[in-house]
C-alpha cells in the first residue's frame, strides 16, 4: 500500500503557515548546499581540464630526458625508435635552456625553446596560439648580408620588451665559457615573426621559441638536443606508453609522462576538490538539522491524526515511513533545485566569464566550469543519505506517540 506516501504529501501540503514556512526554509538550505557542492566540484573539474589541455599543449604527453647527461646526441636514432611504438602519434627534440634578451629599451631573462617548426606543430598547439604574425621563424630581410632568424615570443614577454611583429631582439648566453677565464658572451639576434598566447602567465611571461639549428649555436650544443616530446593518441595512456618505450631504448633514459612531470600540480588540485567537497556538505548537514526541527514541530502538530492511523489500524512502522517520505521529500527538492541552479550557474559562467583570475597565480586567466554527471549524482546521492537519517529521529519520535494520550487531549 502506498498511503504512507499519499499522506505524507499531505502533510507537506497543509499545516499552519509557520510549519510550511519552515519546510521551504528547509528545502532553500539543501538547495543552497547542493548547489554549492555541484558548483564547486565543477569548477574544480573546469580548472584541472583547462590546466591539463594548456600545459599539455605547451610540452607534451611524454617527454624523453638523457639519464646521465645535459643533452642528447643520438636524438635522431631514439625518435625512429618510439615514432614505432604504438600509440605514439609524433615526436619532436627541442632545446631547452635559459638566456637573457634585449630589445632596444629594456633587457631581461628568459626560457628559449630550441624547436624544429614542422615537427613541433604535431606535438603540440604553440601554432594554434598565435595571435599576432605567424608561426614562422623563417625571415625575409632586405639586407642579405645580416645573420638573424625568427623568434617566436608570449604576449606577455612582447609586452614588457616592448616589442611587436618585426623588432628585433638579441640573445645572450654564456654556455659552455670557461668563466674562470676571460670570456664573452656568445650573441644572436632575432627577428620577431610571431606572438602567442597561452593564457598562462607562466609561459606567456617567460617563453621564446627559436629554430633548433639556432638553439645548438647559441648554446654550444653541436647536433645535440636537451630531450624529445611525443604526442600520443590517448593522453590517459601515458603511463603505459612510457613502459613500452623505456623497453625499446633502454634505461639510460627518464621517460616522464604528463602525470608525473606536473604530479605536484594536479594532486594539488585532487586534493583540494575533496576538501573542498568535505567543506562544503556541512552546509547540507546543518540543512539537515532544519529537517528535524521541521518534521519535529510537524509531528506535534500532527499529534491528533496520527492517532486516529493508529486507530484505524496504522503501525508504528507506518507512521515512520510517513515521516521519512517528508524528510526524502524535501531532500529530493532540494537536490533538484540545486542541480538546476549549479547548471545555470556553470553555462553563464563559461559564456559570460564573469569570474576572472589573476594569471600570475592560478597560471590562467578565468574560471572555467566543467560538470560531470558523476559528480551531480554524487553529490545527490549523499545528500539524500544526510536527509534520510536526518528524518530518523523525528520519525520514530512520531511512531512513539501514545493513542491513549492523543485521545484524552
Amino acid at each position: 500500500m502506498y498511503y504512507e506516501r499519499f499522506i505524507a504529501g499531505r502533510y507537506l501540503r497543509s499545516g499552519h503557515f509557520f510549519t510550511s514556512f519552515s519546510t521551504w526554509i528547509t528545502a532553500a538550505g539543501v538547495t543552497l548546499g547542493v548547489a554549492v557542492v555541484c558548483f564547486v566540484m565543477s569548477m574544480h573539474n573546469g580548472f584541472s581540464s583547462e590546466l591539463r589541455q594548456r600545459l599539455l599543449g605547451t610540452t607534451s604527453h611524454i617527454t624523453i630526458f638523457p639519464r646521465n647527461s645535459m643533452t642528447m646526441p643520438d636524438y635522431r636514432e631514439l625518435i625512429d625508435k618510439v615514432t614505432k611504438v604504438e600509440n605514439v602519434m609524433a615526436a619532436s627534440p627541442f632545446i631547452y635552456y635559459k638566456a637573457a634578451i634585449s630589445s632596444a629599451s629594456i633587457g631581461d631573462g628568459i626560457v628559449v625553446r630550441g624547436i624544429n617548426p614542422d615537427e613541433e606543430k604535431r606535438v603540440a598547439d604553440i601554432a594554434r596560439n598565435i595571435t599576432a604574425g605567424e608561426y614562422s621563424l623563417d625571415l625575409s630581410l632586405p639586407d642579405t648580408s645580416e645573420q638573424a632568424s625568427g623568434i617566436l615570443m608570449g604576449v606577455t614577454l612582447a609586452n614588457r620588451l616592448g616589442v611587436f611583429i618585426g623588432d628585433p631582439v638579441v640573445l645572450y648566453s654564456l654556455r659552455g665559457e670557461d668563466l674562470r677565464h676571460s670570456s664573452k658572451p656568445r650573441v644572436a639576434k632575432f627577428y620577431v615573426t610571431g606572438i602567442f598566447e597561452t593564457g598562462m602567465y607562466e609561459f606567456d611571461s617567460e617563453m621564446a621559441y627559436i629554430r633548433l639549428s639556432s638553439a645548438q649555436k647559441l648554446f654550444q650544443m653541436d647536433d645535440e638536443v636537451t630531450g624529445i616530446h611525443l604526442k600520443l593518441t590517448d593522453i590517459y595512456l601515458a603511463d603505459q606508453v612510457a613502459s613500452r618505450i623505456q623497453e625499446t631504448i633502454g634505461l639510460n633514459y627518464d621517460i616522464v609522462p604528463w602525470n608525473i612531470l606536473h604530479k605536484n600540480l594536479f594532486t594539488w588540485i585532487a586534493l583540494e576538490k575533496k576538501m573542498l567537497f568535505i567543506g562544503f556538505i556541512l552546509i547540507v548537514l546543518v540543512a539537515a538539522f532544519s529537517i528535524i526541527s521541521t518534521l519535529v514541530m510537524l509531528a506535534m502538530e500532527k499529534r491528533s491524526e496520527i492517532g486516529i492511523l493508529k486507530t484505524i489500524g496504522s503501525t508504528p512502522a507506518s507512521i515512520r515511513k510517513i515521516f521519512i517520505y517528508n524528510g526524502l521529500v524535501i531532500g529530493t527538492i532540494g537536490i533538484i533545485c540545486g542541480w538546476g541552479i549549479a547548471l545555470g550557474a556553470a553555462w553563464i559562467q563559461n559564456k559570460y566569464a564573469l569570474i576572472s583570475l589573476p594569471a600570475d597565480l592560478y597560471f590562467i586567466n578565468y574560471l572555467p566550469i566543467d560538470v560531470h554527471l558523476l559528480d551531480l549524482v554524487f553529490a545527490g546521492l549523499i545528500t539524500l543519505l544526510i536527509c534520510f537519517l536526518a528524518a530518523l529521529y523525528p520519525a520514530h519520535r512520531a511512531s512513539r506517540q501514545s493513542v491513549i494520550e492523543v485521545l484524552r487531549q
